[in-house]
Order: C-alpha cells, then structure tokens, then sequence
C-alpha cells in the first residue's frame, strides 16, 4: 500500500483499522488469509427505490444476460452464466437505453466464490446476493444500492426474510456504503491456507444463519 493510500486510511477509517489492514495484507504474502463479514438486510428503505430517469432497473432474462455477455466489459463471462443460471440465480439490472449500466446477482442455492474450492452455503430463509457491477460511466448514480434494494423488495414479496452477503473485513469503504443501505453485520469467516487447501473458521454470528463455507480438503470449526 503506498504512502499517500495509508494517510488516506487513516484519516477515514483511523489508525487501528489501517494497522490490521497492513498486517492482513502482509499475511496475504506468506498464505491466503481472509476475513469474510457477513452482513444482512431485511427492510427496504424508501430513500433507495428510485433512480435518475435515464435508467431502466429489471431482472434480466437469460436472452438480454447471453447478449450483454458478448461485451467482456460487462464481466459476464459464458462459464459463469451457465453455471449461475443453471441453478437458477437471477440477476437484476439497470439499462441505460440498450446499454448494461449494472448489475447484481442473487441467489437461493449454495453458490461458489472466487477463491477456488469454497462453496458458500446459507439459511434457505435468505437470498444471496453477489457479483455486484457498475460500469465505469454509469458510477456515482445509487445503481448498486437502489438495485439490491428493489430486489430486496421483491424477495421479502416473494417470502424471504431478507438478503444475506458478505464483505471482506477490511474492506472498511464497501462496509460504510452497505451500513448506509440499511445492511447490518452478524458474524465472520476466517480462511487461512495454501492452493486450494482451507482452515475455516464460522463464529456464533454465522452459526444463526447457516451462513457457513464448505470446500474441499477443508478444516472446519
């Protein structure tokens, strides 16, 4: 981290927090290790319902998803919409006349993260939402919150006590922009190894919500 990203750390987050941020990235050199916060949502707020005018929010149906994949801007690779659509996940979007603004993922089924071998699982009383993007030019528009929070609206209509995700621990910025959603935290995964290997650790926090990651050749507690 340079010099300058440091100050800026501590003047919006304060020294504690930058400190641990360093170690952690430090750790990171000798073994993959990772905090994962688990965060849910389970009431909408009125204030992130509505967008500028110029955008169209929808959940997008597997023709628009396959068509907007040809643009590898748009981060929607073939492997990962088979694989996200054939266990039915949904992802809402916003279009900005025929152009993919941003997007989220949602899911009801046990989905896979970026780190290779892990598997996340959670309570079949939650949505899980991942595999946010907003293009470049379209940022600084609410896109992010106001889609998960239409979606959230359509969940809780559907049944669902609310969505579940998570966020890395220090991800301090991400973390202040979800509490401002109306997200509140209630547990961590600790993910320490090498290769694909894992010792995973699940607090009490996630314990309640079944919010728990599984891998192959893992150790758990």
């Amino acid at each position: 981290m340079r010099l300058n990203t440091i100050r800026e750390s501590i003047e919006n987050f304060g020294l504690p927090k930058t400190v641990a941020d360093l170690g952690m990235r430090a750790a990171n050199r000798v073994v993959r290790f990772k905090i994962l916060k688990g965060i849910r949502i389970e009431s909408v707020d009125p204030s992130f319902l509505q967008c500028n005018g110029k955008y169209r929010g929808l959940f997008l149906d597997e023709t628009m998803l396959r068509e907007f994949a040809v643009d590898p801007k748009n981060g929607l690779p073939t492997g990962f919409l088979d694989e996200a659509l054939g266990k039915g996940d949904e992802c809402y979007g916003f279009l900005a006349g025929p152009a993919l603004a941003a997007y989220g993922w949602y899911s009801t089924q046990p989905t896979n993260l970026e780190l290779p071998g892990l598997r996340l699982h959670f309570s079949n009383q939650y949505v899980y939402m991942y595999k946010g993007f907003t293009a470049t030019e379209h940022r600084g528009q609410r896109l992010h919150a106001i889609g998960m929070t239409r979606a959230l609206q359509a969940y809780l209509a559907r049944g669902y006590r609310g969505i579940v995700s998570y966020v890395d621990w220090n991800n301090f910025a991400s973390l202040k922009s979800c509490a401002r959603m109306g997200y509140h935290d209630f547990g961590n995964i600790t993910i320490a190894g090498l290769g694909r290997h894992y010792v995973l650790h699940h607090d009490a926090g996630c314990r309640q919500y079944d919010f728990r990651l599984q891998s192959n050749g893992a150790n758990h507690s």
